[in-house]
């Protein structure tokens, strides 16, 4: 099959009868029915002029014969990786493809990560010459995805053996990919899914809804809001944010400046490490929730670490300063953004000191617009799409898999429903969510989408990328109001800094905790 599938026109099969297509991130073959990318189904009524290759018979009888599936497949896609790319989290769309999906991975092992919306996750390794197949929950309700980096942690013992990656340090090891080629095999769906996860499936599920998430009402709702639209968006969108964080803003910079020579620095919210090489007298250490943004950290030699910002892994005053730069807005709820504060001192020794950075409401400041209103010209990071829901046709499939109904996201109808916001523009709302276009060159337009190279069946469009970050904006006063509800701290200055109201605190002396 490897040899067979060359890349060139086809495996035996007129280029005509075929869909192949050069995504950012991999390469994909559809055989038998094309997953449209502009509706996220197939068009059952148009099959391809050839159904599934020949050369996959051999795989598809034994599966039939082990009875790992019920029916013979006719959809295959097939993905080819080079070492360093991924996919995203996603679930198959219900509605086009039946209950089981097998895959099966040839050339590299690789590890594929699984996600039930409760949070719970588990890695899986894929050695070469192995199936996986998905059925019930695990096909319908957990999101699988291959984070994109060269190297993965595997067991030590037993390295080709299919199967969760252990917890135990003393058996693990690292594994560098090479090139990987996935066939993945459904059947089409003839009738709606009747699924036992209705929450999750677009047969059973209510209406498209033209609102978007509410305002969460309790801390399990924060966090469930911050998941699917903090984290799982930067994960997605980590290399092009990265690209787009380069210059140091002078302000942080003087304030680095102004620490003494081997003071130990905490940037919580590293993002992709911009702050920890500016000076290297100092022993900096970073932290982001985003995988992909430490691994970028990684790559740039710096020290980092994966972390929630409300629960940093170091000892209780072991840091002279900490740095918070864009990373509180992202918070939901007050509670959780005086958390984020309380945490940063936590961290510092008395007398040390924290830089905050927080988006500001007020974009227009003393007759003066912001950079971010001066450049309505769209720039790279961020597209000019009109923040309507309704038009960009964003609900639960901005990121990674559906709300789950636990969230409460689309559930009640008394809550304040988030607006989406128009890039550079002046904000109307202090709770919002601001559209993230994903670099897509001149295929980009205002669609939605998971990111450029949206997995078959996944709730996505394949030429415009879009993604929703949730931020809380602040308005004047509110970040040193919110600072002196910390405890043991001193606001040594507050400054409005380009759209950005900025705090540095210091720790009072004599208060370790």
């Amino acid at each position: 099959m490897m040899s067979s599938d060359s890349w060139r026109p086809s495996i035996g099969v007129p280029r005509a009868t075929e869909t192949a297509k050069a995504l950012k991130h991999r390469k994909v073959k559809h055989y038998g029915y094309e997953f449209r990318y502009d509706n996220n189904n197939v068009d059952k009524e148009k099959p391809l002029s050839e159904g599934i290759p020949q050369v996959c018979d051999g795989v598809l009888e034994r599966c039939l014969k082990e009875n790992l599936i019920k029916v013979k497949p006719d959809q295959l896609t097939i993905n080819q990786y080079q070492p360093g790319q991924g996919i995203p989290p996603h679930v198959d769309t219900h509605s086009p493809f039946e209950d089981t999906i097998v895959s099966l991975s040839l050339g590299s092992k690789v590890v594929m990560d699984f996600k039930h919306p409760d949070g719970r996750s588990v890695a899986v390794v894929l050695p070469g010459r192995s199936l996986l197949v998905m059925t019930g929950e695990s096909r319908y309700l957990w999101t699988h995805g291959i984070t994109p980096r060269k190297f993965d942690v595997v067991p030590a013992c037993d390295s080709n053996r299919p199967g969760p990656v252990t917890s135990d340090l003393r058996d693990l090891t690292l594994n560098k990919r090479g090139m990987r080629t996935s066939f993945t095999f459904r059947k089409v769906r003839r009738r709606p899914c009747d699924c036992a996860f209705p929450s999750a499936c677009d047969s059973q599920g209510p209406p498209q809804q033209s609102s978007g998430p509410s305002a969460p009402q309790s801390d399990s709702d924060a966090s469930c809001l911050e998941r699917e639209f903090v984290h799982e968006v930067y994960e997605q969108i980590a290399g092009h944010f990265s690209s787009t964080r380069h210059s140091p803003w002078p302000r942080v910079l003087d304030f680095l400046r102004s620490l003494p020579t081997w003071a130990v620095l905490a940037d919580v919210g590293c993002g992709n490490g911009k702050y920890l090489g500016l000076r290297t007298d100092l022993f900096t250490v970073g932290c982001d929730r985003s995988r992909s943004l430490v691994d970028i950290c990684g790559q740039r030699h710096f020290q980092a670490l994966v972390s929630d910002a409300l629960a940093v892994p170091l000892r209780s005053g072991v840091c002279d300063a900490c740095l918070s730069i864009a990373v509180i807005h992202h918070f939901s709820t007050q509670e959780r953004r005086l958390a984020a504060i309380n945490e940063l001192v936590r961290l510092l020794r008395p007398g040390g000191r924290a830089l905050i950075y927080v988006w500001a409401m007020e974009q227009e400041y003393n007759k003066q617009k912001s950079k971010y209103l001066k450049e309505k010209k769209v720039k790279q990071e961020e597209g000019s799409a009109p923040g309507n829901l309704q038009n960009s046709e964003v609900s639960d499939q901005v990121h990674a898999g559906k709300a789950d109904e636990d969230c409460g996201f689309f559930t009640e109808k008394n809550r304040s429903t988030l607006s989406v916001h128009r890039n550079r523009t002046a904000f109307h709302s202090q709770d919002l969510l601001v559209p993230w276009h994903l670099k897509g060159g001149s295929q980009q337009s205002k669609g939605v989408g998971k990111s450029s190279e949206s997995p078959a069946g996944s709730k996505a469009s394949e030429s415009s990328p879009v993604f929703h970050r949730y931020y809380h904006v602040f308005c004047e006063g509110e970040l040193e109001n919110l600072c002196q509800k910390a405890e043991n701290i001193t606001v040594r200055s507050s400054y409005y800094d380009q759209g950005n109201w900025c705090v540095i605190l210091e720790k009072k002396l004599g208060m370790i905790f």
